[in-house]
């Protein structure tokens, strides 16, 4: 018998379907089709193979919405309604729940607090002024280590005499998943995000694990000097750092400023930090709530992935 690539599994099951699926609904069908049996794959995840095999072949497949991607056949384009209304629980068992991309804040809340000892504030990017540009110029999170509670008072003092007070300051890219659809772009709004910061971080729930798309992210993390931080829904406390991030040594004021300028949530971010180096003590409710362990574990048990 003749197998399958995983680009013609997909293509048999959007001929058969007639609708635009997610990559998650394409497998689903195979699987109810017992098409999986057909698969030439040996790999340890071919669901993931299978979404960067799609992602990859733009001659072949067409795309609606954004998170998540419905893709299509280019060739059924104008056979198929790219927009459906029916049901299709009919045809694929979905779930009922979903996270979203916002449900992840507190997870990388937490792992920055607990691992990194950064303090964080969410942006929020409706309150800025040029929303046209608003997503390609504030991050989703960002970040501040102190040397607060880190180093000895007399250190701390010494510093603020000098005028070198050693603060660290972060950025947080945060997306759902990563794959070959989506890392290009992810990664560039990450670079654009971050030229302010001494740290910037791409984070992400589910991130592709084939070979090709892993020696990619390694790439793309190197050249840019963006950190990748896996975050776990199931356990907190294994989410952890893939590549770390390129330490800066200067700072870009013009960015810092143009963001403190667009931003409220920004500007408020930077009166924190000056307010509480200097009486040398956090205000832990300027920034954002860090959850327990159990209080993440609970909230994301009540959604289905």
């Amino acid at each position: 018998m003749t197998k399958l690539t995983f680009t013609q599994l997909a293509q048999r099951v959007l001929v058969e379907v007639k609708t635009p699926l997610t990559i998650e609904e394409i497998w689903k069908y195979a699987e109810e089709k017992n098409y999986i049996a057909e698969l030439n794959s040996e790999g340890k995840t071919p669901k993931a193979t299978l979404s960067a095999r799609v992602g990859d072949a733009t001659e072949i497949f067409g795309y609606t919405g954004s998170r998540p991607r419905y893709y299509y056949l280019i060739e059924m384009a104008t056979q198929i309604d790219l927009e459906p209304s029916f049901d299709k629980k009919s045809i694929i068992s979905k779930p009922t729940k979903t996270y979203l991309e916002k449900d992840l804040h507190p997870l990388l809340v937490y792992f920055a607090k607990i691992y990194l000892n950064v303090y964080c504030k969410t942006i929020n990017h409706s309150k800025s002024g040029k929303k046209e540009f608003g997503e390609w110029l504030h991050p989703d999170i960002v970040g501040c280590w102190f040397p607060i509670g880190n180093w000895s008072q007399s250190s701390i003092e010494l510093s603020q005499a000098l005028g070198v007070m050693n603060v660290r300051l972060y950025s947080f890219e945060l997306k759902r998943e990563l794959n070959f659809s989506n890392l290009r772009e992810a990664f560039f709004q990450a670079v654009s995000n971050s030229s302010w910061a001494h740290e910037c971080y791409l984070c992400a729930a589910e991130i592709s694990e084939s070979d090709d798309f892993s020696s990619e992210l390694k790439r793309l993390s190197g050249s840019f000097g963006i950190g990748v931080i896996r975050l776990d829904t199931s356990d907190p406390d294994s989410s952890h750092i893939i590549f770390p991030a390129k330490q800066k040594e200067n700072l870009d004021w013009e960015s810092i400023d143009k963001l403190c300028n667009q931003n409220p949530d920004f500007k408020d971010f930077l009166k924190s930090i000056k307010d509480n180096l200097k009486i040398s003590k956090i205000h832990k409710d300027e920034y954002d709530d860090v959850l327990s362990a159990e209080e993440l574990q609970e909230k994301f048990q009540l959604l289905t992935f």
